[in-house]
């Protein structure tokens, strides 16, 4: 039984915490948090205190890393330049393409979310098409929603 369980007429009884045939299976999640919080990264599930990495683009003991993936901000530059500025490259497309998140805009760098709240959070400082610099923050909530924070 591994060394987790008792063996009882030729059939493991597992200690808690294990299961499987020979108790070889852990339930322990713990070697699957990412440094997130979150169970394999939100991208995989944790099977036998292993990840199983369900978005083939994202790899690694916790499904954190991803090699072909731009950052999370300059995955959503253009999209929260449109929104907030009305300008950059996805101006004529906005309404089609940037919908997917929440926004919310605020006065100063200062009243963005700050790191320490429940939801992984990204801060960002990118170039708008001007040439000019722009704040935001981007996270995800436990249901799955985005938010953005971006600075006026």
């Amino acid at each position: 039984c591994t060394g987790n369980g008792i063996c009882k007429c030729r059939v493991c009884e597992c200690f808690p915490n294990f299961t499987g045939s020979a108790c070889d299976c852990s339930l322990d999640t713990l070697p699957c948090m990412a440094s997130n919080g979150q169970i394999c990264n939100g991208r995989g599930s944790c099977e036998c205190g292993t990840c199983n990495c369900t978005d083939p683009k994202f790899q690694g003991p916790t499904c954190e890393m991803c090699q072909t993936c731009l950052g999370v901000c300059a995955e959503h530059k253009d999209c929260v330049q449109c929104r907030a500025f009305d300008k950059g490259e996805k101006k004529e497309t906005c309404s089609q393409e940037c919908m997917h998140f929440n926004m919310t805009r605020v006065e100063s760098r200062d009243k963005l979310p700050q790191p320490g709240q429940p939801d992984p959070l990204s801060h960002c400082k990118e170039k708008d098409v001007d040439d000019c610099w722009f704040y935001f923050t981007y996270s995800v909530n436990s249901n799955g929603e985005a938010n953005v924070h971006v600075v006026e």
